[in-house]
């Protein structure tokens, strides 16, 4: 898509910092990093979100995305990574490509992915695992 950020980097158009590639994907270094080496997983075919993916494509990001999440612990001393991936303007995807973030932790940095836990009712969350688990 010529208007798609991240298939304007796969097709060279958009200058990156390459850090793996194989047939179905790079890994580039993001240009406003969480952490120090935070890391893309991006897939050469443009596919809007998680949703697009069949199970194999989801599997080898996914698989690219540990060897990443490894190689941040064993070549700039992270002591552990997160892997994050949005899927919608609401979970805050704003490139609409489908991609997975590797962002590399060290002790004492600062906190990246949290959220405020909640207590609900219990009878809300058999709500809630009902309507999950329902075939309607």
């Amino acid at each position: 898509m010529d208007n798609c950020v991240f298939c304007r980097i796969i097709s060279g158009d958009i200058p990156s910092l390459r850090v793996y590639e194989d047939e179905e994907c790079i890994a580039a270094l993001d240009i406003n990093p969480a952490s120090p080496g935070h890391a893309l997983i991006i897939p050469k075919v443009h596919k809007k979100d998680l949703t697009e993916l069949d199970v194999p494509e989801i599997a080898h990001y996914f698989a690219a995305a540990r060897l990443i999440g490894e190689r941040q612990m064993e070549k700039l001393g992270a002591d552990g990574f997160n892997v994050v991936q949005n899927n919608g303007p609401a979970a805050g995807q704003t490139v609409l490509h489908f991609h997975i973030h590797v962002i590399p932790r060290y002790a004492g940095g600062p906190q990246i992915a949290a959220w405020k836990q909640t207590e609900p009712d219990p009878g809300f969350l058999r709500e809630i695992a009902e309507r999950l688990t329902s075939e309607a």
